[in-house]
């Protein structure tokens, strides 16, 4: 019996905002679409990673957030960035609590 195509278009790899804190304390807004490898990069394990994590390493995931594609990731991720140290350290407290 053959095999009916889906009509669906293939998902696409799922989008992350994502939020680390930086040993010193400060705090790091990116999008990905690979979690566990970007904590990697930014922590030295593989190449890559930003600039403004290099020297603050280790970085510990304190936020993540699932977008539908790279636009609304980086809508978001311009939205979290602008917001309060204090409003970035509830979202990682929200974060742990769930």
């Amino acid at each position: 019996m053959p095999t009916q195509a889906s009509s669906e278009p293939e998902q696409a790899s799922p989008w992350w905002v994502y939020l680390v804190q930086c040993r010193d304390g400060t705090f790091y807004t990116g999008i990905t679409t690979d979690l566990q490898r970007r904590l990697r990069q930014h922590n030295g394990e593989l190449v890559g990673g930003a600039r403004y994590t290099r020297p603050r390493r280790p970085v510990t995931l304190v936020y993540q957030e699932a977008c539908r594609d790279r636009s609304h990731a980086g809508q978001r991720e311009a939205i979290v960035r602008k917001l309060s140290r204090l409003r970035k350290q509830a979202l990682a407290t929200q974060n742990r609590s769930e």
